[in-house]
């Protein structure tokens, strides 16, 4: 009687300066080298003397003329953006930002520096601080930065807008591609973009031509397997991640991929697959419920159970936890446990399906015939009536000597299980002629 809340993984692959700008990696390559437009101030002796050390990438050195320099001169935008610079290189993230926006506010038409500044900014996460500035650069005049760093601007601004806005993520990338050939990053993104739009003929499209040069990008073996899943093409999708596997042996979210259609394929290798995982990524939540279901289906209630007890440790209000967690107390024949915690389900959502009807069938198997019509009456709201539940519309009402109405749920029983549960049906003609012979 109750249907599995199978959690399914489907991995989306990110693009362009990263999966996440705040998980970039510390430095990218730089905006531009300093040069005579950055400021209109005159170039002073230690300005010229840092960037010839910035030149030759001696960080340490481009700093100790410009520290003291900027003391005096602390308005000097082109010395505070070959400041930020080399802070940046050197790792120095909050000095460098600090550095960058001084020198947006003393020559607010410097590009590189409202660029450096958004780049670094969405790296470290602050993408509310990082798109005004890279909206900033990416409508100004690039100058000696040229088009390809404008371009920078725009594809950055397609990164931080495709979670809350996959339009005008779209339209950033189609100023950034205006400005410089494609890349395989901007491929994929505008693959994920696609894909989010519902257009998936279009993202698979974009996800073959990566294919077509690089068989073996992880990304875009990922997003192909994942739009196969979302069309339950599973065969299709198992093949794509299996070729995708032998380039990147083990790699999680491939694993993951390959867990979810052998799942749904009833494969026996789903649940190695998926225990290799689990071992491997023991903390991840979302692994731990795809295994926990895996083991349910395979029969093991009480290996399933010890994992949804952990997973219900950290999140007790969880709908999804509590109703898989009940079902497998019914499994384990665990029926007044089980009627507490589908009690405590429909508390939390009276909406709930599947919470109704864990809640039905534990209040029937302990005597409570009341509580088991009120759970199939709220369950009717939500959901037709099957087999199981008109035996126990019957066998409630029949508890509560209610003749009548038990006697037309046995036969709406009768007719709805065509022969499907053979003990049920020769329990339900027994009591019909012993009901039907009191008239």
């Amino acid at each position: 009687m109750f249907r599995p809340v199978f959690f399914v993984l489907l991995f989306i692959p990110f693009a362009g300066f990263a999966q996440d700008p705040a998980q970039t990696p510390a430095r990218q390559a730089p905006v531009a080298a300093p040069d005579a437009t950055t400021a209109p101030q005159p170039l002073s002796e230690e300005v010229a003397d840092a960037e010839a050390a910035i030149e030759k990438s001696d960080w340490k050195a481009a700093q100790a003329k410009l520290e003291p320099w900027l003391i005096n001169h602390p308005k000097d935008a082109r010395a505070l953006f070959d400041a930020g610079y080399a802070a940046d290189y050197q790792n120095r993230l909050d000095d460098a930002a600090s550095l960058y926006r001084r020198a947006t506010e003393a020559n607010p038409d410097s590009f590189e520096a409202h660029l450096s500044l958004g780049l670094l900014l969405a790296r470290q996460g602050n993408l509310n601080g990082a798109r005004p500035e890279l909206v900033t650069a990416a409508n100004m005049d690039a100058g000696d930065s040229g088009h390809v760093a404008k371009a920078r601007a725009w594809r950055a601004l397609a990164e931080i807008d495709r979670k809350t806005d996959p339009a005008q993520a779209s339209n950033d990338l189609i100023q950034a591609l205006k400005l410089s050939p494609e890349t395989t990053d901007e491929t994929l993104l505008a693959a994920s973009l696609a894909d989010q739009a519902g257009q998936t003929e279009a993202a698979e499209d974009a996800y073959r031509r990566v294919l077509a040069e690089d068989p073996k990008s992880v990304a875009a073996n990922a997003g192909l397997a994942h739009l196969l899943i979302a069309r339950k093409q599973y065969s299709d999708a198992e093949t794509t991640i299996r070729a995708a596997l032998e380039q990147a042996p083990g790699d999680p979210a491939l694993t993951a991929q390959l867990a979810t259609v052998l799942v749904a394929q009833d494969k026996a290798e789903a649940l190695p697959t998926l225990q290799k995982l689990h071992d491997a990524h023991p903390a991840d939540a979302n692994i731990t419920r795809m295994m926990a279901e895996v083991l349910a289906e395979a029969g093991d209630a009480v290996g399933s159970d010890k994992l949804y007890t952990g997973l219900m440790a950290a999140s007790p209000n969880d709908l999804d936890l509590l109703v898989a967690h009940g079902q497998n107390l019914i499994r384990q024949l665990k029926y007044n446990e089980a009627f507490a915690v589908f009690s405590q389900a429909t508390e939390l959502d009276p909406a709930n399906a599947d919470a109704w009807s864990g809640l039905a069938f534990a209040a029937s198997n302990t005597n409570r015939p009341s509580i088991t019509l009120h759970a199939l009456t709220m369950r009717s709201k939500l959901l037709p009536e099957n087999p199981s539940t008109y035996f126990l519309w019957a066998t409630s009402y029949d508890m509560l000597h209610q003749r009548k109405s038990a006697v037309t749920c046995y036969h709406q029983f009768l007719k709805s299980s065509a022969g499907k549960f053979s003990d049920l049906e020769i329990q339900a003609r027994q009591r019909l002629l012993v009901l039907e012979s009191k008239n």
